[in-house]
Parts: structure tokens; sequence; C-alpha cells
């Protein structure tokens, strides 16, 4: 088996997260806009009480598949369709929520923020949150604002933007900490992505 076969598609600062050892197999993790699985298969391969939704049934179908072949003993309801600023799952459900590439399609503030709320709400303490998300990190002067924190980027797209200021609010205000200093990916000055890792307080 080749590692692609084995890892799927995984998020690399996701995998980076793997090779630091902060997940657990015994440990429950919710793939917070899982998409069709891409950031899952390692998960589900090796063992984890794995969780994801996603508001697209088609991905979430793909996913409920995918975990038929990779963990056919998890539950087809682990993998739901779902709205990420209203989770049905209860308090403290899960050690880990992993966010890829979501976040950047918030439609404001107030949405950006009951998102991560919701996550945080079901994140237990000491958990582990990882999020990957478009900011205006290092191209500052390249991006267009346009409305309700949405920019234009150099490569043609918009996104809902954050900076480092707001992600260092938001890690105070949800009472976490950092367990690496933010990291920022610039795509020859046409995208940021930005890595947000942060531990719940216990």
């Amino acid at each position: 088996m080749n590692l692609r076969d084995y890892f799927g598609g995984i998020d690399i600062y996701l995998f980076d997260q793997l090779l630091k050892g902060r997940f657990d197999p015994s440990k429950t993790l919710l793939d917070a806009g899982c998409g069709s699985g891409r950031n899952l298969v390692y998960f589900l391969r090796e063992g984890y009480p794995a969780f994801g939704i996603d508001t697209n049934a088609e991905a979430i179908a793909q996913v409920q598949r995918l975990a038929r072949t990779l963990a056919p003993h998890l539950p087809a309801n682990h993998f739901q369709v779902a709205n990420l600023a209203a989770l049905s799952f209860p308090d403290a459900r899960f050690d880990a929520v992993v966010c890829s590439a979501v976040l950047h399609f918030a439609d404001d503030e107030a949405h950006f923020d009951q998102m991560l709320t919701e996550m945080w709400r079901v994140l237990k303490p000491g958990g582990l949150f990882f999020a990957r998300l478009a900011s205006t990190i290092g191209i500052e002067d390249r991006v267009q604002p346009m409305h309700r924190r949405w920019f234009a980027l150099p490569d043609g797209t918009s996104r809902f933007l954050v900076d480092e200021a707001m992600l260092l609010d938001r890690t105070a205000r949800w009472n976490g900490h950092l367990l690496e200093p933010i990291k920022t990916t610039n795509v020859q000055n046409r995208r940021a992505m930005t890595t947000w890792v942060v531990r719940k307080a216990a």
C-alpha cells in the first residue's frame, strides 16, 4: 500500500500534528466540515472513534461508504449532514475537533464566532482544536476588502479572512492556549493559509 492509499489526501499540516503525537486512537475525533473524508482516511484505518459532519449530503454519503470499507465497526450515524453553527452533539463530546478549510466560508464575523462556539462547546476540557483557514497574514497589502470581513484575493477568489489579532483574541476568549505559534503559508502572495492549534483549558 502506498502512502496516498494509507493517509488519503490528508492536510499536510494535520499530518504534522499526527507526527507530533497529538492524536490518540482511543480518543473521539470530530472532523467538522469533513467533505468527502480526505482527512479521515488515516483515522478510520487506525480505528479511531471518528465522527464527521458536513452540509453536503453527497459528501457525507461518500464518507459513509469510505467508513464501511475502512472502519465497518463504526455506526453510519457517526457521519451526518449537519450545520456547523448548530451542532446536535452534547457538550464535551469530543477529545479533538478538526476543521480544515471551512471557516473561511463564514458569512460574517457573527457566523464565524457561532461556528467556533459550537466546536468549542462539543470539545472536552483539555481537548485539541485544529483549524486551517485563509487569512490576511503576510498579504495585508494585497487583499481588497469587500464586506463583512470578506476580501478579494490575488488568486481571483474571495474569502472570509481572519488576522493574527482575531485568532489570538478568540484563543483567549474561549479559554484556550496555543499549542504552537500560529503558522501561515504564503502561496506566492496569492493567498495565505493559517494553521491554528489550540488546547482547551482542562
